[in-house]
């Protein structure tokens, strides 16, 4: 059995974004020469998100819509986190989105569905922030 690992990095400059790693992860997949097996992706920081989704800027947008709306940015002072930082909202964001995706691969491609997408989103950009890619099979 193989396994790779490889840690993708991304300095979002928005404070909330939602970018498609598909391919990064596909590319990862190609490098590590797995043909059978699984994927897992995650991210490393407590205030982003890894999820399968739709790449659809209408859903993106819904998405933003309905996290502000279950937690908002502000006012920060609703939060009893907030103190010395102010992204108490981007831990329940994180919280709703999910931490990771295992994934199969099947003849060395992700094996998804049509419309499926693997995305990183950040809660709390502006920093920089990694992504664990961690594949194991043959």
């Amino acid at each position: 059995m193989k396994s790779y690992r490889k840690e993708l990095v991304f300095n979002v400059p928005a404070r909330r974004a939602y970018i498609n790693i598909t391919q990064q992860v596909q590319d990862c997949i190609d490098e590590s020469g797995v043909k059978e097996g699984l994927v897992l992706v995650n991210a490393m920081h407590i205030t982003a998100s890894v999820f399968v989704n739709d790449d659809e800027p209408g859903l993106h947008q819904d998405f933003e819509k309905w996290l502000e709306g279950l937690a908002p940015e502000k006012p920060y002072s609703q939060y009893k986190h907030n103190g010395y930082e102010d992204n108490a909202d981007a831990h329940l964001k994180r919280q709703i989105m999910g931490r990771e995706v295992v994934a199969a691969i099947t003849n060395g491609k992700l094996d998804f569905g049509p419309w499926e997408q693997i995305f990183y989103g950040e809660f709390d950009g502006k920093r920089q922030k990694r992504v664990l890619v961690k594949i194991i099979g043959e």
